[in-house]
């Protein structure tokens, strides 16, 4: 019987843009931004939405993600590309950077449809890449830094500051941070899949190992080794005795 093909892994790097901090506070989701990554390697699918908050932004926030209230006045509120979002989101492994931020937004936009949606983690399971960095390297790192780090700052222009350009950044940095997790396999299948990479169990039925012991002038010669050791260092790890 041949061993079930394993399903391919289907990440979702996800970001968002926000009018604040706190969804306790009024504040609402106006971008977010997606990238889908099959078994580690882009697809070139993404899903990107501007959306109207319904919620007067000051400056120092339109200055973080440039985002104005004129140019987000004609855009669709969040329960109208909710679906949406969430069938391109469904059954995926979601990797956001300080997931818990993202998170909260998105279940308090579910909530806010008031149309009995589901919460994100009964969507997807999440994968927050602040706590891998913390792991990977010791301590929460910032997307930024982590960009430097992996190398892959100028594999994304970043001119400007969005959800999907952030998305597309987080996936790169995703990719190189668990690079060793996903080369180290530590799977112990009976079925030998031809991965070359797999552990391979050694037959249990198989012959005896055959014992090669050393002749009496290899031990001989072993000692007066050990002899001229000592006799420069003044000590030896190797004391054995002939026969041993």
């Amino acid at each position: 019987m041949l061993a079930e093909e394993s399903k391919p892994q289907r990440l979702v790097v996800l970001d968002t843009e926000t009018t604040g901090i706190d969804p306790k506070q009024g504040h609402r989701i106006v971008e977010i931004g997606c990238v889908e990554l099959i078994d580690r390697k882009f697809t070139g699918r993404t899903y990107h939405a501007y959306i109207n908050p319904q919620y007067h932004m000051e400056q120092e926030v339109i200055n973080i993600h440039g985002l104005s209230n004129e140019f987000l006045a004609d855009k669709p509120l969040f329960n109208q590309v909710a679906d949406e979002f969430i069938e391109f989101i469904k059954g995926a492994e979601l990797v956001i950077h300080n997931a818990k931020f993202d998170v909260g937004f998105m279940d308090h936009e579910f909530a806010m449809t008031r149309r009995g949606l589901p919460m994100t983690n009964d969507i997807c399971s999440v994968t927050d890449t602040l706590k891998t960095s913390r792991d990977v390297l010791g301590g929460p790192k910032t997307l930024d830094f982590l960009a430097k780090h992996y190398g892959v700052e100028k594999l994304v222009d970043r001119t400007y500051h969005g959800a999907l350009i952030d998305a597309q950044l987080l996936a790169y940095v995703y990719v190189e941070m668990t690079r060793f997790q996903n080369t180290l396999n530590l799977s112990q299948g009976k079925e030998d899949t031809g991965d070359s990479a797999a552990i391979r169990r050694l037959d249990t039925n198989r012959p005896p190992l055959k014992v090669v012991k050393a002749t009496q002038e290899e031990e001989q010669a072993h000692i007066e080794r050990l002899a001229i050791v000592e006799e420069k260092t003044g000590h030896s790890l190797w004391h054995g005795k002939q026969g041993e």
